[in-house]
């Protein structure tokens, strides 16, 4: 399926205003109030997939009506094509290179950079984040100056788990909505985050059915229908006035110049996004300047009367509430490739030429220039017709911005299984510093396509199919993510010799990532290898990858070692009190120390702050029973084997000590599935006790 590019479809623009008049003036901002301010952020969103963009194949009611009453950007561009880099541009006004943050994953906001919620929480504003998927979580910074920020998506999950870390468009609105009611009384800024549009296209009915040959579209019709309740009472003035800011953080390529989703490349289908403003004193109408992501800071605290923060980097934007008419360059960049694959950075400008024309150039070892007004699908290259305007916009690009970035953080095993479950493959490579054309993205598209395949087929649970296109993936070009993705697949289809195989290969190669150098050294130690898993993760722990400090520790637990590890979790624990992985390491080895009241207390703690743990619940469940408390130690086992049906030694727990508690509603089920498909070689003696009990119980092995 494929949408036509904004650009064509500007004709159709008409349905809200003569797009061919000039754009008129904005109003000046109203002065006698504060208005609340409501930020909508769509996640991959293309500009022509709405129906005010003149999309004629989808339903958008409810943005169409907020487009119909606002202004309308139709030339807003981003400066990434990633979710995390993207949004942090918009809450700081500030370019990637400025912030910091350049990726998924890796890279995390610092405190000391204001954001849209800190300057407003300062200016008195109640201030409220909700967003629906994991690579917006608080532990990537953008929680600064929230009261409240809600990211739920985060628990259910441990790294050992596959799971889609986000939750639905409906839901995020639901828990905006409650917060925005229970704060009336002081100005208030509320940013809600939807995910809904990302891959895989999943949309609810009724638009699967629907949108059943366009499941892209599907997912953005329900978007619309998720946000009504949000914005059709200020539309329809049951809400106090307010001021609206809606756009995508970027779009989707949909196959395009051979891109399936996004992240790889930055032409318009991915780089152009929607942008509305809505609000007392917000001229309605089609305004055809050129914006940027930018922009929406300063024009939100002009909006809200709030001044600018002092000190810091300058901000490059401007209020999009005031006349200019020069169109700033606008830069942009897609690192992912470069970062996860070790591919060529991509970076670039889009220039407005003295006649008001925009013009696109992207620096790559195959440098492109594009005429979008003539060329909006970005079909001509045109940067061997004009090399004085290429070398120009190359010169002007800022030396900040070059290859390569600061320092990456460490990316851990839950970032990095979370963000595969989302279709992101993060790895952390070693940079190059010099690429030729072998090594830039458009040579490289079939790989793209290739690794694409292989997260949504992991994603879905097909881990042979998984597996296969991680072997194509290794033997074309050899590279860590390749090795990773591969090592993944192999443990998550329990083939831990042959993932041992590919890692060891790997490391030998000098093609072992970091955070698949943690990954060999937790498996070591859970095979019992501790001495080799010591010697993996060592030089790791001594640079703080805390990562790999955590399974540094479980690595001296194995081994007996309970001291070593009680002192390095306390390191953990010193930098990040809340740090779950920790807290379930913590949990066994005060186990294994006899400590009950600390293994529950570390255990419980672990639980709270991550959900999906099923080793800490199981731990929980063998303090609690050691502590007398019976039934808290049944509904922690129960809690363990939900999660992780094939966690052995929770299932065995919660048979056993359900039949001795005379809880036959749990200990049946339990028992049944225990002797019939816990393996024979480790739980030989078990299987029997099992099938005993359940002869006792009257209930029979099947």
């Amino acid at each position: 399926m494929r949408l036509r590019s904004a650009a064509r479809l500007l004709p159709l623009l008409l349905l809200l205003a003569d797009a061919a008049a000039p754009a008129p003036a904005a109003a000046p901002v109203p002065q006698p109030l504060r208005p609340d301010v409501v930020l909508v952020t769509i996640d991959t969103l293309r500009a022509d997939a709405l129906g005010f963009a003149g999309n004629r194949r989808v339903a958008t009611p409810n943005l169409d009506r907020l487009a119909a009453a606002g202004r309308v950007f139709i030339n807003a561009h981003a400066h990434n094509v990633v979710t995390l880099p993207s949004h942090t541009n918009i809450l700081t006004g500030l370019y990637p290179f400025q912030h910091g943050v350049r990726d998924n994953s890796g890279f995390a906001l610092p405190a000391s950079v204001a954001t849209m919620a800190s300057v407003l929480h300062d200016a008195g504003y109640a201030t409220g984040g909700f967003v629906g998927a994991y690579p917006l979580d608080s532990r990537f910074g953008l929680d600064h100056g929230f009261e409240v920020y809600d990211d739920r998506t985060t628990t259910g999950a441990g790294e050992e788990q596959l799971v889609l870390a986000e939750r639905r468009g409906d839901e995020v609105v639901s828990a905006a909505l409650a917060w925005w009611k229970a704060s009336a009384g002081k100005p208030r800024f509320l940013w809600t985050h939807l995910y809904d549009p990302h891959a895989s296209y999943q949309p609810p009915e009724p638009f699967a059915t629907r949108y059943a040959k366009e499941p892209y579209l599907g997912e953005v019709a329900a978007v619309d229908s998720f946000l009504g309740p949000l914005l059709l009472p200020h539309l329809e003035g049951r809400e106090p006035p307010c001021f609206v800011v809606l756009t995508g953080d970027h779009g989707e390529a949909l196959g395009e110049h051979g891109e399936e989703t996004h992240g790889l490349f930055a032409y318009e289908a991915t780089l152009h996004v929607p942008l509305v403003l809505w609000g007392r004193g917000v001229a309605a109408g089609i305004d055809a300047r050129p914006a940027r992501h930018v922009d929406i800071f300063p024009t939100v605290l002009a909006a809200a009367g709030a001044a600018a923060p002092a000190g810091g980097p300058q901000r490059p934007g401007r209020s999009l509430l005031q006349p200019w008419s020069d169109g700033p360059d606008s830069y942009f960049e897609a690192m992912s490739a470069a970062l996860n694959r070790g591919w060529a950075p991509l970076r670039g400008l889009l220039r407005q030429s003295p006649n008001g024309e925009a013009h696109k150039y992207i620096a790559l070892p195959l440098p492109e220039a594009y005429d979008l007004p003539r060329d909006p699908g970005e079909l001509r290259n045109l940067v061997d017709a004009d090399r004085r305007a290429a070398r120009a916009a190359f010169d002007a690009l800022p030396p900040a911005s070059a290859w390569p970035p600061p320092a990456r953080g460490a990316v851990g095993g839950e970032e990095q299984a979370r963000m595969l479950a989302l279709g992101y493959a993060a790895s952390v490579t070693p940079t190059k510093s010099t690429f030729g054309p072998e090594d830039d993205p458009k040579r490289l598209v079939a790989l793209d396509r290739k690794i694409h395949q292989l997260t949504e087929a992991y994603s879905r649970g097909d881990v042979d199919a998984a597996i296969t296109l991680a072997r194509d993936l290794v033997a074309a070009r050899p590279m860590p993510l390749g090795h990773s993705l591969l090592a993944n697949a192999l443990l998550e289809a329990g083939r831990t010799g042959e993932a041992l195989q590919v890692m060891e290969k790997a490391r030998a190669s000098g093609l072992a990532a970091d955070t698949l150098l943690r990954q060999l050294g937790l498996t070591l130690a859970e095979v019992g290898r501790t001495a080799e898993a010591v010697a993996v993760l060592q030089p790791l722990a001594d640079r703080g990858d805390v990562g790999a400090m955590n399974n540094l520790a479980l690595a001296h637990s194995e081994a007996g070692r309970q001291r070593d590890a009680f002192l390095l979790l306390q390191q953990v624990l010193a930098k990040d009190a809340d740090n779950a992985k920790a807290l379930e390491v913590l949990g066994l080895v005060e186990l294994r120390l006899g400590h009950w009241p600390q293994a529950r207390d570390a255990s419980r703690r672990a639980v709270q702050r991550r959900a999906g743990l099923a080793h800490a619940w199981n731990n929980l469940g063998v303090a609690s029973y050691q502590l007398g408390d019976v039934p808290a130690a049944l509904d922690a086992w129960k809690q363990a084997v939900d999660r992780e049906p094939e966690l052995w030694d929770a299932l065995w727990n919660l048979g056993l000590e359900a039949a001795a508690a005379k809880r036959a509603d749990l200990a049946v089920p339990a028992l049944r599935r225990f002797a019939a498909e816990a393996p024979a070689d480790r739980y030989r003696e078990e299987r029997a006790r099992a099938r005993a009990l359940l002869a006792q119980l009257g209930a029979g092995a099947s």
